[in-house]
């Protein structure tokens, strides 16, 4: 028997991405309203191959705001289950730039933390209420739209 993995046809396969929740010190959070379907999310996206999950998330969110951040720790970890993506989040700080759009971003917007409870949808929502809180990363899965429910 071979050494090398070899993937059969059922083996699963995921698409990893990473989003920022940047807090600022009044506890706005930066948000970008997303130009290709208007909702609103912490700025993020896929992470590149070979790329380390924190620089991914610099590189995702000074791409999408303009904004360079320090990322401080994980803070959540969710599956969406029916498109098999995992999200990465993690909580950052700015450090610098300043806010612009992209080709990705229609808007970019320090947000209160009520105003995203208002704003995103609950899968994105819930991204920021738990970067927001101390404690050890949570783990949520969800379908796209709604979170699933323990029982």
């Amino acid at each position: 028997m071979s050494n090398t993995c070899h993937k059969s046809p059922s083996t699963p396969l995921h698409s990893v991405s990473v989003a920022g929740v940047v807090v600022r010190e009044d506890g706005r959070v930066l948000t970008i309203k997303r130009a290709d379907n208007g909702t609103w999310e912490p700025p993020g996206g896929v992470l590149e191959l070979a790329e380390a999950p924190e620089d991914g998330v610099r590189r995702e969110v000074y791409e999408e705001t303009g904004i360079k951040v320090q990322v401080d720790r994980l803070t959540g970890v969710y599956k969406n289950t029916s498109r098999g993506i995992v999200a990465l989040v993690f909580r950052c700080h700015a450090e610098g730039g300043y806010e612009q759009l992209s080709d990705e971003s229609a808007a970019v917007e320090w947000l209160t933390p009520d105003e995203v409870t208002s704003r995103m949808a609950e899968v994105y929502a819930v991204r920021v209420t738990d970067a927001l809180l101390d404690g050890a990363p949570r783990v949520r899965a969800h379908d796209g739209r709604t979170l699933a429910r323990k029982l």
